[in-house]
């Protein structure tokens, strides 16, 4: 079975998200961002979510989780809980 671990930020708007990609291309760390502006409560580790399988998550995360480039931020991916940036960290087939 497929599995993969991700990091991800959640905020309110996506201005808010599309700033913090900028940062991030440009050289800010993902991980203090997260600590800083996520409301996910994941933002204390980081924004990691550990390590799961397809159809535990969202619908619109679950694709970009199991289609996107490895360590490559994504985003921002609109959910119901807001805007998010992704990076997938490892996925196993």
């Amino acid at each position: 079975m497929v599995r993969a671990s991700a990091r991800h930020i959640l905020v309110d708007d996506e201005t808010k998200c599309l700033e913090l990609k900028a940062q991030i291309e440009a050289g800010a760390d993902f991980a203090e961002l997260a600590k800083e502006h996520s409301s996910c409560p994941s933002r204390m580790q980081g924004g990691a979510l550990g390590s799961f399988g397809p159809g535990q998550m969202v619908k619109e995360f679950d694709e970009v989780v199991f289609s996107a480039e490895l360590n490559t931020v994504q985003g921002p991916v609109k959910t119901q809980f807001g805007y998010h940036l992704v990076e997938v960290t490892a996925r196993t087939e």
